[in-house]
């Protein structure tokens, strides 16, 4: 019992430091982004994931089963059953993205798409920029690729994602006819929607994104028609790479969801 009962202390100090964690670095985000709205969304969902890792930690500390009245320990076991089911769930997509951030099977290829990420007050982040030294460092590599600049969401001034990733590419003496611009996507999906009108989806295409969004990019443009996605993930914040990760798990989650489980 006293074993249960400590291991039950450090879940929930750990989930709880997680939650705060989690919701400094969104709440920054949304006074930064230009989609707000979306953000508060998302984080909203995000939270509603916390409070399951919370649940199960105090399951674990106070165990929901052991009351006396057959009412509440029946309500106490379904209440078992749904919390620990959906913090499988949760783990499980949360090391399903992780272990895709780590698998990279980049080639030579005709294009190479980079998939933008929102400005934060009208500038790239860290993680974007890694992005673009990743891109760059590739057509060092393979001179005859070309870029595909994706993102369409502007900030105040009109700039676009995709135009800013231009701007610092030929900043750096990147040639314009290396670089095309793929500006009016609103979401991951859009992205490859429209860069599939672009080039032909059945030639090898290698796809440059930050290594936590690895595994919902690839998936999404393969289901776009992209047979034949070569991976090339950027390095990203290790500070970041939770809120990162969970952001992903939320959107997978919905996505699947919205499918009706297809995906």
């Amino acid at each position: 019992m006293k074993t249960r009962h400590l291991i039950g202390n450090i879940l929930i100090v750990l989930s709880v430091a997680f939650t705060v964690y989690l919701s400094v670095i969104m709440i920054q985000r949304i006074q930064t982004v230009v989609q707000k709205e979306n953000y508060i969304k998302i984080f909203s969902y995000e939270l509603g994931a916390c409070a399951f890792f919370i649940l199960f930690a105090l399951d674990v500390r106070f165990d929901f089963v052991r009351r006396k009245p057959t009412g509440l320990k029946v309500l106490g076991i379904g209440l078992r059953v749904i919390v620990t089911a959906v913090t499988a769930l949760l783990l499980f997509m949360i090391g399903k993205i992780t272990l895709a951030s780590f698998v990279r099977t980049d080639a030579p290829a005709k294009h190479a798409i980079v998939l933008g990420l929102a400005l934060e007050n009208g500038k790239p982040t860290d993680d974007l920029i890694a992005r673009l030294d990743t891109a760059e460092a590739y057509l060092q590599r393979t001179p005859d690729t070309t870029l595909i600049l994706t993102g369409g969401n502007a900030d105040a001034s009109g700039k676009t994602e995709a135009a800013v990733m231009h701007d610092i590419l030929t900043g750096r003496g990147v040639a314009e006819e290396k670089l095309y611009l793929e500006d009016q996507a609103h979401s991951t999906k859009e992205n490859f929607k429209n860069t599939a009108r672009m080039i032909d989806p059945n030639e090898p295409v290698v796809l440059i994104t930050s290594n936590y969004h690895m595994d919902r990019a690839a998936s999404t443009a393969k289901s776009a028609g992209f047979a034949n996605v070569l991976r090339l993930p950027a390095p990203s914040s290790l500070l970041l790479y939770g809120a990162n990760v969970m952001w992903e798990v939320v959107l997978e989650l919905n996505e699947w969801v919205s499918a009706g489980g297809r995906k």
